[in-house]
């Protein structure tokens, strides 16, 4: 499984983030799954669709690299780098017009060829001098 598990999230990351297809939120994002974000926990595709859209209308260029990815049968940790232009208001911020580039890791649980877990950590302390 962990050969499926990292493929699944290197799509995550590619499809959704770089591509921009919502429709692949749908596809690899179980009904129930649950994602703990920073601050906040979210539960099933249409919280996460509207997290995602709020992010793009923050950083419309954003940008994810994926750095590392170690899997073991159902579980997949992806260390990550992220680039953008704060361009819109988001993060308690007005823009800023500046560019960005942030660190974080996300490790998830993967069963049936669906994400049912996740939690995400990443360098906020990074983006917050960035912005200032």
């Amino acid at each position: 499984m962990s050969d499926g598990a990292e493929t699944l999230m290197r799509r995550w990351f590619q499809e959704i983030w770089n591509e921009r297809r919502i429709e692949t939120i749908y596809e690899l994002l179980a009904a129930d799954a649950v994602g703990h974000l920073e601050g906040e926990d979210i539960v099933g595709p249409d919280p996460f669709v509207k997290h995602f859209s709020d992010l793009l209308k923050t950083f419309p260029d954003l940008r994810v690299s994926v750095d590392e990815v170690v899997a073991q049968k159902d579980s997949v940790a992806v260390r990550w780098t992220v680039a953008g232009t704060h361009q819109g208001a988001g993060l308690g911020l007005a823009p800023t017009g500046r560019s960005v580039r942030v660190r974080g890791m996300t490790l998830a649980h993967v069963r049936d060829g669906r994400i049912v877990e996740a939690w995400d950590s990443w360098d906020r302390t990074g983006l917050s001098h960035a912005l200032s």
